[in-house]
C-alpha cells in the first residue's frame, strides 16, 4: 500500500499533502533503518538471546560438574554434601588420620569407606556425621593409638589373658576379625578395672590391632552405601564365664560406660556383630547402658549366648571350625595360637624389696652406736672414770637396753 500511494503522489498533489501527512508519519520512524515494522520488533527478540548465551554456559558448566561426578556422590546428596565439608573438618580437628587411613579427597577410595562409615552411623545426617568425624579425629590426635599398639606396653597382671585377636578365613579365602574379651580371666577385678584410663588405653589397643587387620588403608573398591554387607567390620566376644562381680562392682561399671562411650564415638560402623557368651542373668544393666550410647542399627547386632560352646553354630563351615574348642569349634584356644598387645611383668615385686630395705636401714643404725660408746670408755683415765660413776652407768643402761630392742625388731 505504502508504495502503490507513492506513484501517484508526484502525479496528483491535491491528494497527497492528506497522505502525505499519513505515510510521512509512519515513514519518519521507518526511514532511518529503511526496514520496515518487521525489524523494529527484532532488537527486542534480539536481546533475549543475547542474554542466553551469558547464562548458558554456567547451566553447562554445573551439568559438566554433575556428570563428572562419580556414582557413589552423585546418587547420594548427603555424601557429596559431607565431602564438600571434609577441608574445615580437618581444619577444625587439626589431625587428617583415621584407621590408618589419610584423609584426602572424594577421589580417594579409602576416604569414601571413612567417610561413609560416619555419615551411615549418623543414618545420612550430615551435620551430626561431622561434629562426630571432628571429635573422633580430635581423640585420636590425643589419644594416638597408634602409639599405644606399637609402643606401648600393658601389665601382665592386671590385663594377661583378658584380651586376644585372631582371624579365620571362609571358604572364598575372605578373612573375619575377631576379638575377645575374656572377663573371667581379671584376677583383681580393682586392679584391672580401677585405674580407668590404663584399661582404657589397653582396649584402646586391643582394638587398634583389629582395625589394622580389615586393611582399610588397602581398599580399591568404594562400598555400598545403602548395602547390608560391608566388608569392612569385624566381630568381637565378650566371655563371662566364671563372671559374678558385674551387678556389685563400681570400677567395671564405670569402666564399661567409659568404653562404651569412646567406642561408639571412635569407631562407628566397624561392628558386624558382637556375642555375648555365658552371659548370666544380672547383666542386664549393661545391655541397658549400650543402648543409650549406639544406635539402633547397632544394637540389633547384639547376641546374647547363655552357652559358650554354641557360639561357632552361628557361623558356617569351615568359619566355624577354625573356632576353639571352648566355643564349640575344632580349632586351638585362644591361648596358643591368638595374638594379643604387648604384656610385660610388673616390676612392682622389685619395688616392694628396695621398700623392704630401705626400711631396715634405719633399724640397723642403732646397732652400730652402742658399740662405738664402749670402745671410747676405756680411753677415759681411771680418775674420770671413778669422777663420772654416778654419771656413767645411766647412760649405759639407756644403750644397752635400746639394743635388745632394735634386735628384737630386727627379728
Amino acid at each position: 500500500m505504502s508504495e502503490q500511494e507513492k506513484t501517484p503522489s508526484t502525479a496528483a498533489e491535491p491528494q497527497p499533502p492528506v497522505d502525505n501527512k499519513s505515510t510521512d508519519a509512519p515513514a519518519q520512524p521507518e526511514h532511518p533503518p529503511t526496514d520496515g515494522n518487521d525489524k523494529t520488533e527484532q532488537p527486542a527478540t534480539e536481546a533475549a538471546p543475547a542474554e542466553a548465551p551469558t547464562e548458558q554456559p554456567k547451566q553447562d558448566d554445573a551439568a559438566q560438574l554433575a556428570d563428572n561426578k562419580p556414582d557413589y556422590l552423585a546418587k547420594n546428596p548427603a555424601l557429596s554434601e559431607f565431602f564438600d565439608r571434609l577441608p574445615a573438618i580437618l581444619s577444625s580437628a587439626g589431625h587428617n588420620e583415621m584407621w590408618g587411613v589419610t584423609l584426602r579427597d572424594s577421589a580417594d577410595v579409602p576416604t569414601v569407606n571413612v567417610m561413609i562409615k560416619f555419615l551411615r552411623a549418623n543414618e545420612g545426617n550430615v551435620k551430626q556425621a561431622e561434629d562426630q568425624l571432628i571429635k573422633a579425629l580430635q581423640w585420636r590426635k590425643e589419644m594416638d593409638p597408634t602409639a599405644l599398639v606399637d609402643t606401648a606396653s600393658y601389665s601382665a597382671s592386671k590385663f594377661g589373658g583378658l584380651g586376644y585377636l585372631t582371624t579365620y578365613q571362609d571358604a572364598n579365602g575372605k578373612e573375619t576379625v575377631v576379638t575377645w574379651n575374656i572377663y573371667g580371666a581379671v584376677k583383681k577385678i580393682d586392679e584391672t578395672f580401677g585405674n580407668m584410663d590404663e584399661f582404657l588405653k589397653w582396649r584402646v589397643a586391643l582394638m587398634e590391632m583389629a582395625v589394622k587387620e580389615l586393611k582399610m588403608d588397602q581398599a580399591t573398591t568404594v562400598m555400598d552405601y545403602n548395602a547390608d554387607e560391608d566388608p569392612y567390620q569385624m566381630l568381637q566376644v565378650h566371655d563371662y564365664l566364671n563372671v559374678s562381680f558385674l551387678r556389685i562392682n563400681p570400677n567395671l561399671r564405670a569402666a564399661t560406660k567409659k568404653t562404651i562411650e569412646v567406642f561408639a564415638m571412635a569407631y562407628p560402623e566397624l561392628l558386624r556383630e558382637k556375642f555375648f557368651v555365658n552371659v548370666p542373668a544380672i547383666m542386664g544393666w549393661m545391655f541397658a547402658a549400650m543402648k543409650v550410647f549406639l544406635s539402633k542399627n547397632t544394637t540389633r547386632k547384639f547376641h546374647p549366648i547363655s552357652n559358650g560352646a554354641n557360639l561357632a553354630r552361628e557361623f558356617p563351615s569351615p568359619l566355624k571350625d577354625q573356632f576353639p574348642k571352648a566355643y564349640g569349634g575344632n580349632g586351638p584356644a585362644l591361648q596358643d595360637n591368638a595374638r594379643t598387645v604387648n604384656l610385660v611383668a610388673d616390676p612392682e615385686p622389685a619395688q616392694e624389696a628396695s621398700k623392704d630395705e630401705a626400711q631396715e636401714a634405719p633399724k640397723d643404725a642403732p646397732k652400730e652406736e652402742p658399740k662405738e660408746e664402749p670402745k671410747e670408755e676405756p680411753k677415759e683415765s681411771k680418775a674420770e672414770a671413778t669422777q663420772e660413776s654416778a654419771d656413767t652407768p645411766e647412760k649405759t643402761d639407756a644403750a644397752v637396753t635400746e639394743a635388745p630392742a632394735s634386735a628384737a625388731e630386727a627379728k
